[in-house]
């Protein structure tokens, strides 16, 4: 089978995980793959996806091979396939935007980024670039906060007629214009904001499902979470995290079985602390009355790699798309978004979204029903009326 060709926008820790995924996989067989939701995907294994044309704007990186980039600082995160041999593709200048926010450049180069001095490409030189490489699909890992660069390059996709994976909290799938958009151009698009194999928010809504189906009444809740690597360092301007919060908070109301009132509930990024790295600690706790309004609550420490928790669904979600352009289908993936995002144009519950994706993967489902009185009865969340 030809490879999957792919585009990647922001060279960090996730793009560094995903990477060393396509090469770690390579000498693997089904039954040794650890760590993949699935080991084949329409036949297309994770050593079939390589990086056609990638962009940054960190000096380290930019005119680098890709192989070479993802070890570059800031790059922080594990390294557990080291020896990647040169790809032929080198990191290009990306557009700058609201990707970079000028508190970073208040800290330790070794943590932060360093802006390169090359020109900004036009947005006609982007379309170009993607074009001539042969890329299919345009993977978004952007820093949180990157509104108008993150259209920027959503309008370059379509522009260039390749498909769109939106793994940041910037609403693009979720957003109705944006996702007409690419039904039009009959271009596949996922998003948004990437959910991790077994990370903070997947957690909190297992447990949070787990309460609505086992009949007890959750009242308030907090998720809390530090990490040490750029993601965590960028968040620290708060001015930054309002679509970040946004889509965390709705993946969690989602599943209740009653909306909490704002004050009752709080979930976003916490804090930076460097030598955590690529390491993010999760603190959850739950409070609600059982059986009889008798008081129970719950409190959960998570310690997870964040970037090898999220690669381990960005593989999936290229296959996927992949997929869908052999079908000729575009526009948004309902199914593969609810299940692989935290915020996706539709909610359903993990284990909806879960057997919708598996029909998806068979092509037994090439779209997904709108949810009932989704949002309809006052203090209903999407999934509470198909209890």
């Amino acid at each position: 089978m030809r490879k999957i060709k792919i585009a990647i926008i922001g060279m960090g820790n996730c793009a560094s995980s995903l990477l060393q995924g396509f090469y770690y996989y390579t000498d693997k067989k089904s039954e040794d793959a650890i760590g993949l939701m699935h080991w084949s995907i329409g036949g297309y294994k994770p050593s079939d996806i390589e990086v056609a044309v990638a962009f940054d704007i960190d000096k380290r990186k930019v005119g680098k091979d890709v192989a070479e980039a993802i070890f570059s600082e800031p790059n922080c995160t594990a390294i557990f396939c080291p020896d990647i041999p040169k790809t032929g593709t080198n990191v290009q200048m990306g557009k700058i935007l609201d990707g970079f926010s000028g508190h970073m450049k208040d800290y330790d180069p070794k943590h932060t980024f360093i802006l390169a001095d090359d020109p900004e490409p036009t947005q006609e030189e982007v379309v170009q670039a993607l074009q001539k490489s042969g890329a299919e699909i345009l993977l978004n890992y952007l820093p949180v906060g990157s509104e108008q660069a993150t259209q920027f390059y959503a309008e370059c996709a379509l522009e260039a007629g390749i498909a769109f994976i939106n793994n940041i909290p910037v609403f693009i799938a979720s957003n109705p214009a944006w996702a007409r958009r690419f039904k039009e151009k009959n271009l596949p698009l996922i998003g948004d904001d990437i959910k991790a194999q077994v990370g903070a928010t997947i957690t909190h809504r297992a447990l949070t499902d787990l309460f609505r189906k086992r009949g007890v009444k959750l009242e308030r809740t907090y998720q809390l979470n530090t990490g040490g690597n750029t993601d965590f360092l960028n968040m620290l301007n708060r001015h930054r995290l309002a679509s970040k919060k946004e889509s965390k908070t709705e993946a969690i109301q989602a599943v209740t079985a009653e909306r909490l009132d704002p004050d009752n509930i709080h979930v976003g990024p916490s804090d930076y602390v460097p030598w955590q790295k690529d390491n993010k600690l999760c603190f959850i706790r739950m409070e609600g009355k059982l059986f009889g309004d008798v008081p129970m609550n719950l409190e959960l420490r998570l310690s997870v790699e964040d970037s090898p928790n999220s690669a381990g669904v960005a593989v999936d979600a290229i296959r996927f798309v992949k997929l869908a352009l052999e079908r000729g289908q575009g526009g948004v993936l309902h199914a593969p978004s609810a299940y692989l995002c935290k915020h996706p144009p539709r909610q359903y519950t993990d284990d909806e979204a879960y057997r919708m994706t598996e029909a998806f993967i068979e092509n037994k489902l090439v779209d997904s029903p709108e949810p009932p009185n989704v949002y309809q009865e006052e203090g209903k969340s999407p999934v509470a009326s198909r209890r």
